[in-house]
């Protein structure tokens, strides 16, 4: 008898999803530049994330998260080419699908030498844009900034694509997303660990959401 409640419950939910779907007038989100607000947005940690993915052995590729992203963007669309980004990665909080490969990336260096990776207390990560270019239909940009990791700061280049626009259904604040991508050399940033058994280049993919305030 325990069970039937439960199963009652999975019975009524799948019969209830449908239903929620089939009412929903759509996304609050699309891609339509008319959307996009004027004004000073925050990053939503909850759902901007950064996926970097490095070649293992030749063999494969791997690849972690950094998330809990915080940051500001300033966007006019008037003047899309005057925007502004700038946003903290706290490395620290580096995951992957390893717990013994995300304890290797945070561990401490031997004996009191310099760590393979990260290290046990790596300092946040920071991008500060520089330059914006947009393409001839203001949906892709080129987006030049400086990016300090490991205490290190150089320039690098990304390339952003115009996700969407709407409103938060929950809590109602004018939202924008993007998804950009870049590549970078950890050698570049004092992390030179394995390579090139595991590649000094790292391929980035960003998926952004900001907020305005």
């Amino acid at each position: 008898m325990r069970f039937i409640a439960p199963l009652a419950a999975l019975a009524v939910a799948a019969v209830a999803v449908p239903a929620v779907i089939a009412q929903s007038p759509g996304l609050p989100g699309a891609k339509d530049k008319s959307r996009v607000a004027a004004g000073t947005y925050a990053a939503d940690p909850g759902h901007t994330l950064v996926v970097w993915e490095v070649d293992h052995f030749g063999f494969s590729r791997y690849s972690g998260i950094f998330g809990d992203v915080t940051g500001t963007l300033v966007i006019d669309p008037a003047n899309p080419a005057a925007s502004k980004v700038e946003v903290t990665i706290p490395v620290a909080k580096v995951t992957t699908a390893s717990s013994g490969l995300t304890g290797h990336l945070l561990r401490a260096g031997k004996d009191g030498g310099k760590p393979d990776f990260f290290g046990a207390a790596p300092a946040d990560a920071k991008f500060v844009s520089t330059r914006v270019v947009l393409d001839d239909d203001g949906d892709e940009a080129t987006v030049t900034g400086n990016l300090t990791l490991n205490g290190v700061t150089r320039p690098v280049t990304l390339d952003v694509d115009f996700h969407g626009a709407g409103t938060n259904p929950y809590n109602k604040k004018a939202t924008v997303g993007f998804e950009a991508e870049g590549k970078i050399r950890r050698s570049d940033f004092g992390i030179a660990y394995g390579i090139p058994a595991v590649s000094d280049e790292v391929e980035l993919e960003i998926h952004a959401a900001f907020e305005r305030q």
